[in-house]
Parts: structure tokens; sequence; C-alpha cells
């Protein structure tokens, strides 16, 4: 593509762009790069196998590539910086780019112009975004459009913009990680599920991690729509001050667009019955809220999405829907017990709402790489459902710590095999296995995919 009307002509005439990463992400950046007729310098500093493959793909296509290194004066001479989520802005090659005052964006923010004129529901929060963004591709598909599910939830955006096809809507899960390098995001509506302390083992301060997440709404206009919690007393008070048109969820509230009148079993929206709860197949409350915050937000979208035969396939798309692998994913029952994989809950509060959603009593993994927040908090949810903790991994020792006196727990160190084994022997019939780690994976595992397809594997005595 050439020419001034060329989406990315401004960005590809300020030189030879840098893509930081060779991730998912960064492939596709680079890509995309390329088929625009940019100059492309890929580099990333870990020396993978994975590294090596994608090195090799795009040194085909004329990208100049440094597996094991970056080089920061090439870096720092760059017209343009394409950072992949996963570095921090402490990183070397993003100080030096700072130094040198490139620009640094996100793979979110190249792919942006080039799907310009595409309708967007996108969706952060702490908690939650992958299952709402699962939920809204599926609710619009059963309202007949062509959806492309992006970002955060698997498969960059650029990648969407690389496809001959181009869908009718985007469902775009977006992390804080991406927010802050995505200054021109205005999506159709924008949704927030939720805030509670997560990352603090890269934010300095929780006002910095929360202050990403408020730049989705950082282009609103009296014009824009945004979907938020309304049980949330953090989600209202920081998005209070931008413009533009308001719908609430709520588990409580009738007064909110979309609610859960829990007296009737029922799922609410705009005043009437949506969908009975016996009939949304997801466990826990909080998927009942994710529930409520994907069909508003697609009922908000379009008027067209309103009417009666809308409203219908909302309740169908509902209806069918099937947890997202790794979020409160039943695995399998046997001998009574029933295993359940919440890989994805990563922090205390995702853990926290895993339990609340269980109806049977339970046996909590509990582990992996700490980020930052006291295990004390998951509290009142341990002393109601668990009868005991099998913490592992490098945060064990803190685990134990915070948790003795509270609940039955005890350390079983960094073999996965033998965590899940000591689960099995301490689970009687009619109780739950829940993996529902509040840590990350990454002191054991390559990411919580691979610690759930791990634990599913494990629980079916693979």
């Amino acid at each position: 593509m050439s020419g001034p009307a060329a989406p990315l002509a401004s960005l590809t005439a300020r030189g030879e762009v840098a893509v930081l990463g060779l991730g998912c992400s960064g492939v596709a950046a680079a890509r995309l790069l390329v088929a625009h007729g940019a100059t492309v310098y890929a580099s990333d500093v870990g020396a993978t196998p994975a590294a090596r493959v994608a090195a090799e793909a795009l040194s085909a296509i004329g990208v100049a590539v440094d597996v094991g290194t970056h080089d920061l004066d090439r870096i720092a001479r760059a017209g343009t910086v394409v950072v992949s989520p996963g570095i921090p802005p402490a990183a070397p090659p993003l100080r030096a780019a700072a130094a040198a005052g490139v620009p640094v964006i996100s793979e979110i923010e190249l792919a942006l112009p080039v799907l310009a004129g595409i309708p967007c529901i996108a969706t952060t929060g702490t908690n939650g975004k992958t299952t709402v963004t699962a939920l809204v591709g599926h609710l619009l598909r059963t309202l007949g459009h062509r959806v492309a599910e992006a970002g955060n939830i698997g498969t960059p955006l650029a990648e969407v913009a690389l496809a001959a096809e181009r869908p009718t809507w985007i469902a775009l899960e977006i992390s804080s990680f991406q927010l802050h390098d995505t200054p021109s995001i205005a999506p159709t509506v924008a949704m927030l599920t939720n805030l509670a302390p997560d990352h603090l083992d890269r934010y300095d301060a929780l006002d910095a991690y929360y202050g990403d997440k408020m730049r989705l709404f950082a282009n609103a206009t009296a014009a824009s729509v945004r979907v938020v919690n309304g049980d949330d007393a953090e989600v209202t008070a920081r998005t209070a001050r931008f413009p533009g048109r308001v719908e609430r969820f709520s588990l409580v509230d009738p007064s909110a667009t979309a609610w859960f009148d829990a007296a009737h079993g029922r799922l609410m929206l705009d005043g009437a019955s949506l969908l009975d709860r016996d009939r949304l197949p997801l466990l826990g409350a909080h998927n009942v809220a994710n529930a409520l915050c994907a069909g508003l937000a697609v009922w908000a979208a379009d008027p067209a999405h309103r009417s009666p035969a809308a409203r219908a396939a909302l309740a169908e798309g509902l209806r069918t829907f099937r947890a997202v692998p790794h979020r409160l994913e039943p695995v399998v029952e046997t001998d009574g017990v029933l295993w359940v994989n919440d890989s994805k809950a990563t922090n205390v509060q995702a853990a926290r709402a895993a339990l609340e959603g269980m109806t049977r009593p339970v046996v909590l993994l509990l582990g992996g790489r700490h980020k930052g927040e006291p295990y004390t908090a998951l509290g009142e949810a341990l002393r109601t459902r668990v009868r005991h903790v099998v913490a592992y991994g490098e945060a064990e020792l803190r685990i134990v710590e915070d948790l003795q006196g509270v609940v039955p727990v005890e350390g079983a160190g960094t073999d996965f095999a033998h965590v899940v084994a000591r689960a099995r022997a301490l689970a009687r019939p009619g109780d739950v296995v829940l993996l529902a780690p509040a840590c990350s994976s990454y002191d054991m595992f390559t990411d919580y995919q691979e610690r759930g397809a791990t634990f599913a594997r494990l629980a079916r005595g693979g």
C-alpha cells in the first residue's frame, strides 16, 4: 500500500521501525509494517527456540532481526518503536528510545488506522476481560456479524489487519500494558469490568496501574458509550470525569440497565428479563456479572441490537456460550471430585471470585510467582469454602506464612505433578480441586495456558 492515503504512511515516512519482542504480537506487527512498505528491525532479548523460528520467518520477508539481544543504538535511531506488552517501560531498549525521543507505540496502536471504520467493542479491567471479550464475540456472531476477537485474548490486532477478509465488528481485549502505548484508541463501546490491585511487580503505585486502565476512555466525546461495573466504587469514581453515555451493569442494583434479579434468578436487561440464571452455563457470580457486561455492551453498541429479535439472539448467545479455557473451566469429575481449572486467576481478587463461585468444599492450589498482594486478602472465602490449601512455586513460603491459622495449608514445592498428586490425596468425594493460583505462572511455566493445560492433563490422570 502506498500514497498519502495509506493508513501507515506517516509512520513509515519517519524511517526504520523497531519492533521489540518476537512473540505473536511482535511478529504480526513486523509483518503488517512490511506489508505497508516499512523498513523494519526486530529484536528479542530471549533466545528461545520460538524466537529463533520467528526470526527466521521475518528474515525471509526482509526484516533485520536480532535474537538474544537488542541493538540499543539502532533502536535510538529508529523513527518509531513498536513494543510488545511484556516489555516493561524501564527495560533498556525503551530507555534508549525515550532518551532519543523516539515515539513508542503498541502493536494495537499500529493496527488501529488500518482497521479504521470497523466498529469495536473494547474491554479492559483487572479481571474478566477475556471472558467478556469472548462473550461479546459470541453474541455478535449470534446476531449475524462477522467478528474478530483480538488483542490480549490471543490474536494480535495486527493479524486482523493483515487478513484478506475484514470483519464487520471487532471484540478487543486490551490490558493496561497495551493501553499504556495506545493513545489513539476510541472504541464504539468501551468497557471496564472492575478494578483491583494487580501487577504491583511492574507498577510503582496502584494509581499508575489504574491510570493506564483509564486510557481506554481518554478520547471519549459526548457521543461515546461506556459500560461500567456499577458495583465497583473505584470504577464509578474514576470513570465519572469522562464524557459520553454511561450504561451500568450490577449484581444488586435494579436501577442499572443490566442487573441480576437474584430473587427470581434472572438476568435483566433494560427493564425486562433476558435469561434465567440456570440457563447460563457458567460457574460463579462473577460470570453472571461478565454475562451482564457483555450483553449490555452489545445491546448498547447499535440500535439494531435492541429489537425483540435481537434480544432473543442475545439470550440464545448467552445460553450457548461455553467457558473460555483456563477460566473456571470444569476439567473432569472422578471418584466424586470435580477438578476446575482457573489458571487465569493470576491475582488475589480473581482467586477470591473463583472461590466465591464454589458450592462444594475446596482443595485450593495456590502459587506461582508472587505479584505483590497479601494472600490474607482471600480471608472469608478461604474460611467458608476451603478445606485445605496446597501452596507451591516461588510464592509457596509467603502463602504458607500468610495463611497459617486461617485455613489448613501446606507447601508442596515446585514439581507440579507432585502438587496435583498432593491435592488428589487430600480431596474427598464431593470436593472440588480448584486451580486458582493468585500468582503469575512464570516461575514454572511459560504462561498461564501451559499451567492450566498441565493441570488438566494431570487431573485426568495423564
